[in-house]
């Protein structure tokens, strides 16, 4: 078996059962879009395809926000199946830059792979199925979808967003809204555009309906 291969089955067994918005699906899609971005842009397609499969296989939010985590995993994975060592590193860099959360930070490592991969994965976190995962994840943490008496904080320090606990509306101006300004390829500006009209589509019709009004 490739390392792709290997790498795929890997991954599909260890997120059985994740939640739905961070499951397997949600890897499959960032993989799929990865591909796609980086031929276009000419990435290094071994290391992009290596990082999109490995980037969520342990998101910090369901370890207790440990941020080290999925790098230590999928390092060890990658040994375990010989890969070259210039190849995980850079795997395992990717995956460490990429998040959001990150952005709250110094930026301490760029490549086009990272690019590549955080665009993919940002193009996941808006549109119709972003829109889905973001309501996915806040009903498995039992928050309020919408609750008009707390507001976005667009101000958040990393930490205040990693402990937010708000309703998922405000999700959308304190993370999604935001993403389509903070992409670094032609290609994923260009994806990003039509997905981000439709969830300001979305929230028009979403508050017409709360009022009574559509």
């Amino acid at each position: 078996m490739s390392f792709i291969d290997q790498t795929e089955t890997f991954v599909r067994k260890t997120l059985e059962g994740a939640e739905g918005g961070h499951d397997w699906w949600h890897i499959y899609r960032v993989w799929q879009t990865a591909i796609t971005i980086g031929k276009e842009e000419g990435a290094d397609t071994l290391v992009v395809e290596l990082a999109a499969l490995l980037h969520d296989i342990a998101d910090s939010k369901f370890h207790d926000g440990d941020e080290e985590i999925g790098p230590i995993k999928a390092r060890a994975f990658l040994e375990s199946i010989g890969v070259e060592e210039a190849i995980i590193k850079h795997v395992t860099d990717i995956i460490k830059y990429m998040s959001f959360k990150a952005s709250f930070g110094e930026i301490k490592f760029r490549s086009k792979e990272l690019e590549v991969v955080q665009d993919a994965d940002r193009l996941d976190a808006i549109g119709a199925i972003g829109i889905a995962r973001a309501f996915s994840y806040g009903g498995y943490k039992q928050r309020e979808f919408y609750n008009p008496e707390i507001p976005p904080n667009l101000h958040m320090t990393k930490e205040e967003y990693k402990k937010s606990s708000a309703p998922t509306i405000n999700h959308f101006y304190e993370k999604l809204l935001l993403l389509k300004d903070k992409m670094n390829t032609s290609s994923g500006k260009r994806l990003a555009q039509h997905r981000h009209e439709f969830m300001e589509l979305y929230l028009e019709q979403f508050y017409g309906e709360w009022d009574g009004l559509k």
